[in-house]
């Protein structure tokens, strides 16, 4: 199917969606401040302590397994200065993501769905890591946001989406495929679009729109081949959206390994299966992470 014809099909899904999510002013705002060359962290923390919902996530993040600190961090600009200005905004684009799309009822499962999200996003952040990507930040970023248009489709397709869940279950069919079958279009095109509506930068965008296809990319392929095998990783280890137990790949087989051994001929040498088990580790931190922003207390 040609891929233009699924933009302009996902571009015009999009344009039918009442109330599309926005990310946060306040979200916005931080992040602009954070770009300043002369930002200090408590310009930072006084403005995030406007937002109640962002600064109490802030806090269950940085004291979750992914930052491991090494006693219950209780205040925002120690959090802050703990994190540091980098990560800084990492929990601030993480908690606007989760606030989008909050509470809107959607076909998929809150946790099953961030768990996702996250693991994608932490296991791209080590993948980078490996091949010495330049920015491990950018690539846990497009990591967390790489499958927004599948919360779109979620949330305001949710009747036909529930079926092209259902199809994956039953057979061995790829989603993206089921989706292009159903919709004419895929989740990573109707994610492409939202992120163009967010002005996300373009490496963002392409990262969206390529991650199971990282050949076709042209900004910066090594991202999108990083968050494709991420996303495999965490779906043949668990952490996807339920029901796909017959997914499976072949890391030596995949386009993106290819790339990334372009980049880094050193993953020539790798020990695929100790690196499996590395990011094995991750997994049980992203569930507990997942769990812990959205408990209650």
């Amino acid at each position: 199917m040609d891929r233009q014809v699924m933009l302009e099909t996902a571009r015009n899904m999009v344009a039918t969606i009442d109330e599309l999510p926005t990310i946060p002013a306040v979200a916005t705002q931080v992040l602009q401040l954070l770009n300043s060359p002369d930002v200090v962290v408590d310009e930072v923390a006084d403005l995030m302590l406007t937002d109640q919902v962002m600064t109490a996530r802030v806090m269950k993040m940085v004291n979750s397994p992914v930052y491991r600190p090494t006693q219950e961090i209780t205040s925002l600009k120690r959090a802050l200065i703990y994190l540091g200005l980098r990560h800084i905004k990492e929990v601030a684009l993480t908690s606007s993501f989760i606030h989008a799309f909050e509470d809107k009822g959607g076909v998929l499962e809150v946790r099953p769905c961030w768990e996702h999200a996250f693991g994608v996003g932490m296991v791209a952040k080590v993948i980078a890591e490996k091949i010495h990507y330049a920015d491990l930040e950018k690539a846990y970023i497009a990591g967390i946001i790489h499958d927004i248009g599948e919360v779109v489709l979620s949330y305001y397709r949710s009747r036909e989406f529930a079926e092209v869940l259902a199809t994956t279950i039953q057979h061995p069919v790829k989603l993206i495929d089921a989706e292009a079958e159903r919709f004419g279009t895929t989740h990573a095109e109707i994610g492409y679009c939202i992120a163009e509506k967010w002005n996300f930068p373009e490496a963002y965008r392409e990262a969206i729109l390529f991650h199971h296809d990282p050949l076709a990319a042209t900004s910066d392929p090594v991202l999108c081949s990083i968050i494709n095998l991420a996303d495999l990783f965490c779906t043949v280890r668990g952490l996807n959206y339920g029901g796909r137990s017959w997914v499976s790949f072949n890391l030596a087989e995949e386009a993106a390994w290819k790339i990334l051994k372009g980049q880094s001929p050193s993953l020539a040498q790798l020990d695929v299966e100790r690196f499996c088990y590395e990011l094995d580790d991750a997994v049980p931190d992203v569930q507990e992470l997942v769990s812990s922003i959205f408990s209650k207390a």
